[in-house]
C-alpha cells in the first residue's frame, strides 16, 4: 500500500520538497502559478543524465516566465532529486500525483524507473512526458514519448555501419530492458542486410572489467563491435580496447557513446573514429544550437555536456506549451486533445513532428564521428520515424490501450 505523506515524511524518505520558482520577476494575473512536477537522478549512478536534463527543465522554464509565462501565469516547477533510487521514484511520484497539484510531470531516467511512475500518473490522471531515449513500445493515452527510440537510432545506424565496416557484428550492451530489447533490433537489422552476429554479450550496469569480452572479440574477428553502454563503470570499456590495441584495427560504433560526455573524460586517441547515431549532439554548430549552449552554460556552468537525453526535454517542453496555448486550457482532456492534433515543433533539436496515435515523435537522425574529440555529422537522414510498435498501437482508435509492446518484427 502507498505510503502517506505524514508517513514519508516521519520515516525521512522525503523532505519538504524542492520547489523552484523561477521567474523574471515581472507582474503575472493574480492567479495561482501552474505548478509543473519532475523527478530527475540528479545524484546517484544516472546523474550524468539526470542534472542536464534537471537543469534544462529549469531552463526553459524560466524563459517562458520571462516571456509572459503561460495562459498568462507563472510556472512554477516542483522537483524532485530521485537518487537514482526506484523506491524514491514511488514515493514521490505518489507525492507529485496525490499533494502536489501539478499540471504535468516530466521525468525518469531508465525504463525500470518509467514503468514505476507511468501507472501512478496514469491514475492520478496526470498528463506525462517521458524525455528520455529509450528501447521504445510504450503505447498509453496519458503518456508523450519525446526522446528517439532504439527503431530510430539503430535503424539509422546499423545498415550504415554494414554498409561502411562489413557484415560480421559483434554486440555489446547493458543487461537491462533497454539493452535486451537494443539486441533484439541490433540482430533484426542485420539479419536484413544479410548480415551475421557472431558473438553478443549484455553486462551488470557496475560492469567494468572487459578483458574476456576483448579476447572473445579478438578471437571472432568481427567487422565491427556495436555497444549500448550506459553507466560510467561500463565506459571503462572504451580505454580497455584501446589500451589492447584494437581501435586502429576494429571499428566501434556505439548506441550511447558521448551522449553524457563520456569522450570529455576520455582522450582523443582512445575515442577517436567511434560512430553513433543522435537526434542532437552538443557540438551541432546550428545558430539555434549555439544559442542554448550559451544560454545553458551561462546559468549552469560549463561542467555538463548536452547530449540527447538533455536536448528531448526542449521538445517536450516545446510541444507541452504549444498543446496548453493551443488547449486555452489546462484541463487534461483538452490538453491531450490537443496533443493528438498532428503537433509540429521546432526546437534546438530540430523540426519535430509528435504522431498522434502512437505519442511518439520523428526526427532527423545524425550520423555522427568523433574527430579530435568532438562529434562531427558525416551523414544526416531526415524525418526518421518509430517502428517499434508497427500496427499495434492505436491510441486514436483504440484509447484505452495501455502497455509496453515488444518489438513488432
Amino acid at each position: 500500500m502507498p505510503l502517506s505523506r505524514r508517513q514519508l515524511l516521519a520515516t525521512g524518505a522525503i523532505a519538504a520538497p524542492r520547489v523552484f520558482c523561477i521567474g523574471s520577476g515581472r507582474a503575472f494575473a493574480a492567479e495561482p502559478d501552474i505548478k509543473v512536477g519532475a523527478l530527475y537522478d540528479v545524484s546517484g549512478l544516472f546523474q550524468l543524465q539526470g542534472r542536464p536534463k534537471s537543469n534544462v527543465l529549469r531552463l526553459v522554464i524560466d524563459e517562458t516566465n520571462a516571456a509572459g509565462g503561460l495562459l498568462g501565469r507563472k510556472i512554477s516547477l516542483v522537483s524532485y532529486d530521485t537518487q537514482s533510487n526506484n523506491q524514491l521514484y514511488s514515493q514521490y511520484a505518489q507525492q507529485l500525483a496525490l499533494s502536489d497539484g501539478v499540471a504535468t510531470i516530466f521525468g525518469a531516467i531508465t525504463s525500470a524507473s518509467r514503468e514505476i511512475v507511468r501507472p501512478i500518473f496514469n491514475r492520478g490522471k496526470i498528463p506525462y512526458l517521458y524525455t528520455q531515449p529509450y528501447e521504445g513500445g510504450v503505447c498509453d493515452r496519458n503518456a508523450f514519448m519525446t526522446g528517439a527510440t532504439v527503431s530510430q537510432s539503430l535503424g539509422t545506424l546499423v545498415p550504415h555501419a554494414m554498409k561502411r565496416f562489413g557484415k560480421k557484428v559483434y554486440i555489446l550492451g547493458a543487461d537491462y530492458i533497454f539493452g535486451q530489447i537494443s539486441e533484439r533490433w541490433i540482430r533484426k537489422y542485420i539479419a536484413d542486410a544479410g548480415g551475421r552476429v557472431v558473438g553478443a554479450e549484455l553486462f551488470p550496469l557496475d560492469a567494468s572489467n572487459f578483458s574476456s569480452t576483448i579476447a572473445r572479440i579478438q578471437s571472432e574477428a568481427p567487422d565491427f563491435v556495436i555497444d549500448g553502454f550506459v553507466t560510467p563503470p561500463q565506459y571503462s570499456f572504451y580505454r580497455q580496447w584501446a589500451a589492447a590495441g584494437l581501435k586502429s584495427k576494429m571499428p566501434i560504433v556505439s548506441q550511447t557513446f558521448g551522449s553524457v560526455g563520456q569522450h570529455r573524460q576520455l582522450p582523443p586517441d582512445v575515442t577517436e573514429g567511434i560512430i553513433a547515431c543522435y537526434n542532437y549532439f552538443e557540438e551541432n554548430k546550428t545558430e539555434a544550437n549555439r544559442g542554448f549552449v550559451e544560454r545553458y552554460q551561462n546559468q549552469f556552468g560549463k561542467g555538463d555536456y548536452l547530449g540527447h537525453s538533455a536536448a528531448s526535454e526542449t521538445v517536450a517542453w516545446k510541444l507541452w506549451t504549444t498543446a496548453v496555448t493551443k488547449a486555452g486550457s489546462l484541463d487534461r482532456e483538452a490538453l491531450i486533445g490537443a496533443l493528438q492534433s498532428n503537433l509540429e515543433v521546432d526546437s534546438v533539436i530540430g523540426h519535430v513532428k509528435l504522431d498522434p496515435a502512437i505519442h511518439h515523435c520523428n526526427f532527423d537522425m545524425h550520423i555522427v564521428e568523433m574527430r579530435d574529440g568532438a562529434f562531427s555529422i558525416v551523414e544526416t537522414v531526415k524525418g526518421v520515424k518509430p517502428s517499434e510498435m508497427g500496427t499495434q498501437c492505436d491510441l486514436l482508435g483504440s484509447p484505452t490501450t495501455n502497455k509496453q509492446f515488444q518489438p513488432a518484427f
